[in-house]
């Protein structure tokens, strides 16, 4: 038995999609963002959005919207279900739209006689079958976001890709990593044109030429030459084939120590003078195991908070997604439930309270309590609502954020507040996220050249010749 209708191409260009019900729980706007092309939504998706939809998880809220937009697809539509529905584009223009087709009768007899014909992803792998013999001459593609669907249908000889929509990169080596090499010759070609004026200590440099075109203001650049004074600057300015340099407080010397710490290597020093500096409202870190992002972060938060009164409190959250097996339900309040999360946090506090040698140990006790009393841990389901006022708020393992919830976090910021997000997108533990499309990539590219934000890529281990080891050959 065949449906009485079969989406026909509108011309030979065109392509049939038909998504997977994890394409439409994991964006709900999939449904607008396949310009020309057409899609078709087999029955068995439907269904699955309708058990998916129970719950306050993130996937139960998309597929509720996913059945919300299909509703306004269908029920304000005049035109013939059979005939594809009209779609919109993602910026609401009408051109160029694809037309969506929704499986009016069930496909049977269409899968080798081994495969369960009860389970959805069958019955979606038949639809595929079924259109594709339909329309030999038009490509008809699955896109889902499960790896082990796409091989099955492969295996059948039908065509399937991922959705590759929410990816901001496709190869997130060419993310930006807020750090510039100046060319070797730079001295030469720029040093005699330069103009440079100093004001509060630090020098500014004035420089033009092609190599301005790809500054973007903020960024950190540096020219280590032996045979002269090293530049270590940060970009303040950029237009066209100009650009202004400005020096950089040298963490790495004892005097500017903060709460005790001092760099280690460059980036640790670029890290210091964004977390230091007031103007700077949004702050990404990215880098593996050991290379300072939390110690340095919560050392510019209590320095800040305690010595300079720029900021009322600390606020530490994380997403709460286990390594290994989930150990249940914890006891306690919020803060209770979190504090098994939060041993980076403890760890760091441990090493930045040592340099408070000096009153022994109850005057380290003191100092312990005293600062856990100004940072606060708190859960993100329950940041939707919530507007924080000159706070310093750490979103730590950020890599397993999406792109929405990362909105939703960091529009809590209020008046005062800096946001400092950290993570090592190589260590992504939600399902469906990858390095392209996780929500700390999506920031990191999108915030990138703002006057009020700053990005840095930490290359180098700081934590112990072990942990670097084993960095590289595990």
């Amino acid at each position: 038995m065949t449906p009485r209708k079969t989406p026909a191409a509108k011309t030979p260009s065109t392509k049939l999609f038909v998504l997977d019900t994890n394409v439409l729980m994991h964006d709900p706007t999939s449904l607008f963002r396949f310009e020309e092309h057409d899609i078709y939504l087999p029955m068995f998706v439907l269904e699955e959005l309708d058990n998916g939809k129970k719950g306050m998880s993130e996937v139960a809220r998309n597929a509720r919207q996913a059945s919300r937009f299909l509703d306004s697809i269908v029920s304000e539509t005049a035109h013939d279900i059979e005939h594809g529905i009209p779609l919109q584009q993602a910026d609401g223009s009408k051109t160029a739209s694809g037309r969506l087709f929704l499986q009016t009768q069930f496909i049977t007899n269409e899968l080798p006689a081994n495969l369960p014909a009860g389970k959805a992803d069958n019955a979606i792998l038949g639809v595929v079958m079924f259109l594709h013999r339909q329309q030999p001459d038009r490509p008809v593609i699955l896109v889902s976001k499960d790896i082990n669907m796409r091989i099955k249908a492969r295996a059948l000889g039908l065509s399937a890709q991922d959705y590759f929509n929410d990816k901001v990169l496709e190869d997130t080596d060419l993310l930006y990593t807020g750090v510039l090499a100046l060319p070797g010759d730079f001295w030469e070609k720029h040093g005699k044109d330069m103009k440079s004026g100093t004001q509060g200590g630090q020098t500014f440099y004035d420089i033009k030429g092609p190599l301005c075109r790809d500054l973007l203001v903020n960024q950190f650049v540096y020219h280590e030459n032996g045979e002269e004074k090293p530049l270590y600057a940060v970009v303040t300015s950029q237009q066209g084939n100009s650009a202004m340099l400005r020096t950089l407080t040298d963490y790495t010397h004892q005097k500017n120590a903060i709460w005790g710490i001092t760099a280690r290597n460059r980036e640790q020093n670029f890290v210091l003078n964004l977390l230091m500096n007031p103007e700077i409202d949004f702050i990404t870190l990215l880098g593996q195991a050991g290379t300072g992002k939390t110690l340095l972060t919560l050392a510019a938060g209590l320095m800040q908070t305690l010595e300079h009164k720029i900021y009322s409190e600390i606020i530490m959250t994380r997403v709460t997604v286990p390594v290994g097996e989930d150990i249940g339900f914890l006891p306690g309040t919020e803060e209770e439930k979190m504090t098994p999360w939060m041993g980076a946090l403890d760890d760091n506090l441990d090493v930045l309270n040592q340099s408070a040698d000096e009153g022994g140990e109850w005057g380290r006790a003191a100092t312990r309590d005293l600062i856990r009393s100004r940072i606060k841990v708190k859960s993100l389901n329950f940041m939707r609502g919530r507007t924080f006022i000159n706070k310093y708020l750490i979103i730590d393992e950020a890599q397993n954020l999406t792109p929405k919830q990362m909105k939703t976090l960091i529009t809590r910021a209020g008046p005062g507040t800096k946001v400092v997000c950290m993570g090592n997108i190589a260590q992504i533990d939600t399902p469906y996220l990858t390095e392209g499309s996780s929500g700390l990539t999506y920031v990191v590219d999108r915030f990138k050249g703002w006057e009020h934000s700053g990005h840095i890529t930490l290359q180098r281990g700081e934590r112990s010749r072990l942990a670097d080891h084993a960095g590289e050959v595990l």
